[in-house]
């Protein structure tokens, strides 16, 4: 069954379900004091914070001074009323966040620049280790700050849908069967035979291929419901899925 995080308390009953989504709610609020909308907007910067670093290192900052603007831009950006700019007729979070980074590096950062380092609190829970090793495997430095922020997103995106179809397979008791079918999402499905796989589950082929299409169809399904956590309306979805497999593409 699709995921219904949040859905009972963020929206009124029937405001339809493309209204539950995060930004819908978010924008939904505008500036007014909802802590159902500090909720979605915290959640969405915890998933996509990636792509924030990524673009400040590859602005040319170092790891250190990269962590602290990454730092820094979320306290701002979550304890400033940053969406009194946002056309609610449009917008997708994704432009949002990338707008108002680049605002805040070009315009606050030097500002801010005299203040103690960790002045502000602790925000967003960040890894920057991985985030280090991860941003060591990007393309070299012919792909612009966009395009690293671009594709960091997708990955992010990609990752976030991973991670919520793995839980829901650990959760049905399944862990087992979605780490040997789970290669089958990434074009690697003859890396491993139905059959042999079939072997190592106890399960016949046939079951394999059903296990195989379940798994890719709520994978899809997953895709569509977090990238429509972060646009306006579902004529969006397809154009974020385009958006997201040419990202990945350059």
């Amino acid at each position: 069954m699709p995921s219904t995080e949040h859905r009972s308390d963020l929206t009124p009953p029937g405001t339809g379900n493309f209204a539950l989504t995060r930004w819908s709610v978010v924008l939904a609020a505008g500036s007014s004091d909802s802590t159902h909308a500090r909720e979605a907007l915290e959640k969405l910067c915890r998933t996509y914070w990636h792509p924030i670093y990524a673009f400040v290192r590859r602005q040319g900052h170092s790891p250190h001074d990269s962590q602290d603007l990454t730092q820094e831009f979320f306290a701002r950006f979550l304890e400033k009323n940053y969406l009194g700019a946002v056309d609610r007729a449009k917008g997708r979070f994704r432009s949002f966040l990338l707008t108002s980074l680049k605002h805040f590096l070009a315009n606050e950062w030097d500002k801010a620049g005299a203040q103690k380092r960790g002045a502000h609190p602790v925000l967003i829970p960040i890894n920057f280790h991985s985030a280090e090793t991860s941003y060591g495997l990007e393309p070299a430095e012919s792909q612009t700050p966009e395009k690293v922020f671009e594709r960091r997103w997708a990955l992010a995106l990609l990752e976030q849908v991973l991670a919520r179809l793995r839980a829901e397979y650990t959760r049905d008791g399944k862990a087992k069967l979605f780490e040997h079918v789970k290669a089958t999402l990434t074009g690697e499905r003859h890396s491993v035979p139905y059959a042999e796989i079939g072997a190592r589950l106890n399960l016949s082929e046939g079951a394999v291929k059903v296990a195989v299409h379940r798994l890719r169809q709520r994978y899809r399904e997953l895709l569509r419901e977090e990238i429509a956590h972060t646009v306006c309306t579902p004529e969006e979805v397809e154009e974020e899925i385009r958006a997201l497999f040419s990202a990945l593409a350059d």
